[in-house]
């Protein structure tokens, strides 16, 4: 298997998106960026020529892999974007579904008289489903889908209303898995019923074998 992936070329997304308020505060998630960044580093060691998208972690670069640093969904809608083609596109990142509708040049103070403050948010731009309906759609794009409830079944609305050829689910906010965690456990999916259980396991070894479904179908 460490040629499995030889001559192939692999665009991944890891890590959170930090939209910003105002230079001090931002709206952001609990994603490590782990998960994406086995994947990239495994994908490497198979011999893949891979590109990693990453979100602001704290994270080392994978050996061979050529790195991408963003912050925001709009800068990784971009870098995603200018980095096509590729043979496959999986979508690890935790991009934020929405975003302050204006930055504040100056920081936020509490105003005299109320206890509340109201952002105004606005939906960031779908990175899975537009590289999906690209002109230069990869052969294979893999979205991945962090759920606190009924995992399945909006993993598999998911894979539909984006038409992405696999979804990786898995659930969040309970146990030792997901997100900030070194394990994981993932439910693929595909059309025609596929059904693929990994893990519990190591992200490492969660991506190894994520990649053995990725290669098979690029086969």
């Amino acid at each position: 298997m460490s040629a499995a992936l030889a001559g192939r070329r692999l665009l991944v997304s890891a890590g959170p998106t930090f939209e910003d308020i105002d230079p001090v505060r931002y709206l952001g998630n609990r994603s490590s960026g782990k998960m994406g960044f086995a994947i990239a580093s495994v994908a490497a060691e198979r011999g893949a020529e891979v590109t990693l998208v990453a979100g602001p972690v704290h994270l080392a670069t994978p050996a061979g892999v050529h790195r991408i640093d963003v912050r925001s969904a709009a800068q990784m809608f971009d870098a995603v974007m200018g980095a096509l083609p590729c043979d496959a596109y999986i979508g690890a990142a935790a991009v934020a579904d929405f975003t302050p509708r204006a930055f504040a040049g100056s920081k936020l103070k509490k105003v005299a008289g109320t206890d509340t403050l109201t952002l105004e948010l606005v939906k960031t731009r779908d990175i899975l489903a537009e590289v999906a309906a690209h002109a230069l759609r990869p052969a294979l794009v893999v979205g991945f889908a962090a759920e606190t409830d009924d995992v399945a079944t909006y993993a598999r609305g998911k894979l539909e209303r984006k038409r992405v050829d696999l979804v990786c689910a898995n659930r969040v906010g309970v146990g030792a898995t997901g997100f900030e965690s070194d394990d994981n456990a993932l439910l693929v999916l595909g059309p025609g019923g596929f059904e693929r259980a990994l893990g519990p396991a190591a992200k490492t070894e969660l991506a190894a074998r994520l990649l053995e479904l990725v290669a098979e179908r690029l086969a």
